[in-house]
């Protein structure tokens, strides 16, 4: 197989494995919509139940349900609260229902139910509670910026290992392109997005738990050590595969996991013991 027509696979194979793994992160996390559906009087309503929110006002809770004669109610409680649960009734505005989850600050997470219901039968939605996260409001620019880098982080460094692996020529052009993208986009625009959602530049080690923040700082420092190999000798290649693998590891891990809450226990307590 010619050498062109070989590196032109290759990179369609990395943009594929690539693509495929941030689809995965983007539909597995806890801040992606939880999606279903329920039948009522024969007739199938999807819903989609939002689990973050980045408005200044109250979290809207939107449902299609075209039959005017059924109602529905959502069922809430802080996350992480001794809060008893309180129960609303959503509005008919034409064929939406709506709720309103009452704004919390940055961090705060609410866990509701949304149960329908018509002639005196009930149809919940969701069996177990929805978890949704408020945060402040990140750029456009800045969020494209990050989605791009870091999936180009990704792809450079999925190709990288297969230049290793089917011993290619460049290995060190594309080690370099790997941690330029993972530092622009993991350790200098994810902080920046952090920033803006829940005012703080880095909740990872050794300031706190934040999972997103942790698995940046560990592909980078794989990726840096690849590198650092290679400027001391260039066949060094090996740890360019390792660091491949540990970023994909680090990339399958949904988005927002061990994320920035509040705790709302501690609150509580706090308030306990300043009385």
């Amino acid at each position: 197989m010619k050498q062109k027509l070989k590196s032109f696979l290759l990179w369609v194979l990395a943009f594929f494995i690539t693509g495929a793994a941030g689809y995965y992160q983007r539909t597995t996390g806890p801040t992606y919509e939880l999606r279903g559906k329920t039948v009522i009087d024969g007739t199938t309503y999807k819903y989609k139940l939002i689990r973050t929110f980045d408005g200044s006002g109250d979290a809207p809770i939107e449902l299609t349900v075209s039959d005017p004669g059924v109602t529905g109610e959502l069922k809430l409680k802080r996350y992480k609260s001794h809060d008893d649960w309180s129960t609303s009734s959503m509005e008919r505005r034409g064929e939406k229902l709506i709720g309103y989850i009452p704004h919390q600050e940055i961090a705060g997470k609410v866990m509701y139910h949304v149960t329908l219901m018509k002639d005196g039968n009930a149809y919940q939605l969701n069996e177990e509670p929805a978890i949704i996260r408020f945060k402040g409001f990140v750029p456009l620019g800045i969020l494209i910026a990050h989605i791009i880098t870091i999936f180009l982080a990704m792809l450079f460094s999925t190709r990288t290992a297969f230049e290793v692996l089917f011993k290619l020529k460049y290995t060190y052009l594309y080690t370099w392109l790997t941690i330029i993208f993972l530092a622009v986009g993991g350790m200098i625009l994810g902080p920046i997005m952090q920033k803006y959602a829940f005012d703080a530049y880095w909740t990872g080690w050794p300031f706190g738990h934040d999972l997103t923040d942790n698995k940046s700082l560990l592909a980078f420092i794989f990726w840096l050590v690849a590198l650092i190999y290679q400027i001391w000798k260039r066949e060094k290649k090996t740890w360019a595969i390792v660091a491949a693998v540990v970023l994909f590891a680090v990339y399958m891990i949904p988005h927002s996991v061990l994320g920035s809450e509040i705790d709302y226990t501690k609150e509580s307590l706090k308030q306990e013991s300043a009385e």
